[in-house]
């Protein structure tokens, strides 16, 4: 689980997205990152307002628990979320 680890108040996960698929989902691990794939296009902030949403759904939290920390335009990507354990992001997000 080198993708998620636990910090003061939340978690911070390692991902790697891919936007523009057929659908949104979580494909598994990749390189030491989590692999999220998006609908979404890369274009306006779209595919990182999609990843929020998706994760906010998966882990049952709102949207602004969710906080996109490096890689707002790139497709590797650290986000904390707030009042969530990385072994509970383990368990919503692995397929």
């Amino acid at each position: 689980m080198s993708w998620a680890r636990d910090e003061a108040g939340g978690a911070v996960l390692e991902l790697l997205v891919q936007p523009r698929a057929s659908r949104t989902r979580v494909v598994g691990e990749h390189d030491g990152r989590l692999k999220i794939q998006l609908a979404a296009p890369p274009v306006d902030g779209e595919a990182n307002a999609a990843l929020v949403e998706f994760l906010a759904g998966a882990l049952s939290v709102r949207k602004q628990d969710v906080t996109v920390l490096r890689g707002e335009t790139g497709r590797r990507k650290s986000v904390r979320i707030a009042a969530v354990t990385a072994a509970r992001a383990l368990a919503a997000l692995v397929p």
